[in-house]
């Protein structure tokens, strides 16, 4: 029994309690107020930027003298561009566009404005048959590149600007990710992609020795964003001195009694504790999950098969190899004319490399090393690697030397998209998990590619296969293929 001394005590303890609750309170209010102002802001962004793509398009139209030129009124202009608007935002937050979280890289973003541009200029031009005024053909075929230009250009400026008003303290709430191996750093990622989650990771705090004292950085174009990994365990005190307001248990096995520890904790300190649901069988199996009335399902096994869509991608990447093939012809003369004249050996080198289901075949490259260096190695990292002919060098850098793999598009042996192909010693080294890159056609470009990770082993780096695995399709191929080339125009 406590005495009657430590009322005032108890009642101040509560006291204190009730006005860090206010407090969050406060907190979560204006968070949410910022968050229904930047949807909104972003909703009117989307709808205008999409309507603009068709007066844009319009005038364009006229600009080329294409077609009959047929004028139309401003009125006429300007209803359409608006049934546009209110088309793509629709079926944009239809297909989650306006949810709080992106995809790696932000190619997902892309990929979904892409395809929403697309069924949005079918179902106008449906609707413009049953329509006693139908306009311009080839308005509606300018727009389906214009539109998602335009609304992209608008989204990377939202992008932007969200995060400029995070660097002012507006919308921001500061996190504390516990545990720092895999899932951790994809959570960590994926909160640094995504602005409008308002959530700003400062720390790790991980209860082992091999990540403490590092600093991890996001999955990206550059490697821009990172933070610490601190020792554990977590206390009260690590809570307060980083301002922690939220805090993100990323171990999906942590046992029981301490995730209720953690729990404890982090309510006594008024933090919002958010977590990585347990997975009852390990990582390396598929995982889809179902939401049915507010009940999650998950299902294990492999990737889905997509016939249509692997035939369509098999034409499409014949197709478009074929033409690059032709339009880069004096580009491969004068690049392998420069491979003959800076060093002895073939112009062509030839690499044993494994594709899909395991089956070996002879990849192509220019040579950009000495003809003695070993056949097969791990690449070099470094661009003095004296390895690397002059030439070669630039070759390297600019990914000259990898346009003779258009050659092996066109064999079926690659594909424009999808995970790089392997040497054979590697392969050998390959776990469950890992294999699972062998389970589609593998590729000229990827995610991995694009991102920073790049000057990293390829293998050291799944998450960005295993994306592209289990979300390819044709829109994310041309988001892909969109990404690739903005990265190449910046010489990133």
């Amino acid at each position: 029994m406590g005495s009657i001394a430590d009322k005032p005590t108890i009642q101040a303890s509560i006291g204190a309690r009730n006005r860090n609750a206010e407090k969050l309170f406060v907190r979560d209010t204006r968070t949410q107020w910022f968050e229904f102002a930047v949807t909104g802001i972003e909703i009117a962004a989307d709808f205008i930027a999409a309507g603009l793509g068709i007066v844009v398009s319009y005038h364009i139209y006229h600009a080329l003298n294409l077609g009959k030129e047929v004028w139309y009124s401003s009125n006429m202009i300007l209803s359409t561009a608006a049934l546009i608007g209110i088309l793509f935002v629709v079926m944009l937050d239809r297909e989650g566009g306006y949810r709080k979280g992106n995809g790696l890289l932000r190619v997902k973003e892309t990929e979904r404005v892409l395809r929403v541009s697309a069924q949005v200029f079918v179902l106008f031009a449906a609707l413009g048959l049953m329509s006693a005024q139908l306009i311009s053909r080839w308005v509606l075929c300018i727009s389906l590149a214009v539109v998602p230009l335009l609304v992209l250009t608008e989204k990377q400026l939202c992008f932007e600007g969200i995060r400029f008003l995070h660097t002012l303290g507006f919308g921001i709430q500061k996190v504390l990710i516990y545990g720092a191996g895999d899932t951790g750093r994809r959570v960590f990622s994926t909160l640094a992609r995504s602005p409008k989650a308002g959530l700003n990771p400062v720390a790790f705090v991980d209860d082992g020795l091999s990540h403490v004292g590092q600093t991890l950085y996001a999955s990206g174009y550059r490697r821009e964003t990172s933070a610490p990994v601190l020792g554990g365990p977590v206390s009260a005190e690590m809570l307060r001195n980083l301002g922690v307001e939220t805090m993100v248990v990323a171990i999906p096995h942590i046992g029981r009694e301490r995730f209720a520890e953690l729990a404890s904790l982090v309510a006594s300190e008024r933090v919002r504790l958010v977590y990585v649901p347990s997975q009852l069988l390990p990582s390396t199996h598929w995982v889809d999950y179902v939401d049915i009335d507010g009940l999650m399902l998950a299902s294990f096994g492999g990737p889905a098969p997509k016939s249509l869509y692997e035939a369509g991608k098999r034409f499409l990447d014949l197709l478009a190899s074929l033409a690059l093939v032709i339009v880069l012809s004096p580009v491969l003369l004068l690049a392998a004319a420069a491979v003959r004249l800076d060093s002895r050996g073939p112009v062509l080198f030839r690499q044993t490399r494994i594709g899909k289901n395991g089956k070996p075949f002879a990849m192509y490259k220019f040579r950009s090393m000495l003809v003695d260096a070993p056949a097969y190695s791990y690449s070099p990292k470094e661009s003095q690697d004296p390895r690397i002919t002059r030439i070669g060098r630039y070759l390297r850098k600019s990914s000259l030397d990898e346009l003779p793999q258009l050659f092996n598009v066109i064999k079926g042996e690659m594909s424009l998209v999808g995970p790089r192909p392997e040497m054979p010693f590697i392969v050998e080294q390959y776990g469950p998990r890992e294999e699972q890159r062998l389970d589609v056609v593998p590729g000229i470009t990827g995610l991995w590619q694009l991102s920073a990770d790049r000057a990293f082993l390829i293998h050291e780096n799944l998450q960005y296969d295993l994306y592209y695995i289990r979300n390819r399709g044709f829109f994310m191929d041309l988001a892909i293929l969109l990404h690739t080339a903005v990265f190449a125009m910046r010489g990133v």
